[in-house]
């Protein structure tokens, strides 16, 4: 990266409940934020300290580009109910490679479904027969997403961290959880602890490049 970045980190869909907790731990740990969204004015309890907020389309590479440029690495916790899955989350990860490589951001940590594990090699969960039809839509739209992040150019080092399908938001975080490669992991983590996990992957010692990882309790 060319220069110093003036702030550690950039989260876009900063204003869901993941995105928040996510902000939350980084706060924590003492990064400084910016929190991107498409509405502003509709989040604007998340500025204070050490964050910032910022209107960003996600869906548009100009946009990203110009809210990434000066920061360390994205994190990606986006969703909207007001595009089909298989349009937004593949033109949302087209305009974070193209804007997070325009900008110099070379990190990107993306928050992933759980239906999109593996239950044996190379057969996802969304690939059983038995698999709900009504969220099947939802689910490959995530996996478009992985597939184009899978050929991205070699210059962004992404990791896309999986929680369980019991992502319990409620439950108070234990500070612990468990890393494993694309399969099913387990069945539940509590939210806080899921934000340990994609903190630990901007700042810990054992981060992971280029693939899927699952976490639990």
């Amino acid at each position: 990266m060319t220069g110093t970045p003036s702030i550690d980190l950039i989260v876009f869909g900063a204003g869901g409940q993941v995105g928040r907790a996510v902000i939350a731990e980084a706060r924590r740990r003492g990064l400084t934020v910016t929190a991107a969204v498409r509405a502003p004015e509709r989040h604007a309890d998340l500025a204070g300290p050490g964050v910032t907020l910022a209107r960003c389309d996600v869906t548009d590479p100009a946009a990203v580009a110009a809210t990434a440029r000066g920061h360390a690495a994205a994190v990606s916790t986006v969703y909207t109910p007001d595009v089909p899955a298989a349009d937004f989350y593949p033109a949302a990860t087209r305009a974070l490679v193209t804007g997070l490589a325009e900008a110099d951001v070379p990190r990107l940590v993306h928050v992933g479904i759980a239906t999109t594990l593996e239950t044996a090699p190379g057969v996802a969960v969304h690939d059983d027969p038995a698999f709900p039809e009504a969220h099947r839509a939802f689910s490959l739209g995530h996996a478009a997403a992985l597939d184009l992040l899978r050929t991205s150019p070699a210059g962004l080092d992404w990791v896309v961290v999986t929680p369980p399908l019991d992502l319990d938001r409620t439950a108070p975080g234990t500070g612990r959880y468990r890393v494993g490669g694309p399969q099913v992991l387990g069945t539940r983590i509590a939210q806080a602890d899921l934000a340990l996990a994609v903190t630990d992957q901007l700042t810990g010692p054992a981060t992971r490049h280029r693939e899927q990882i699952a976490v639990a309790e």
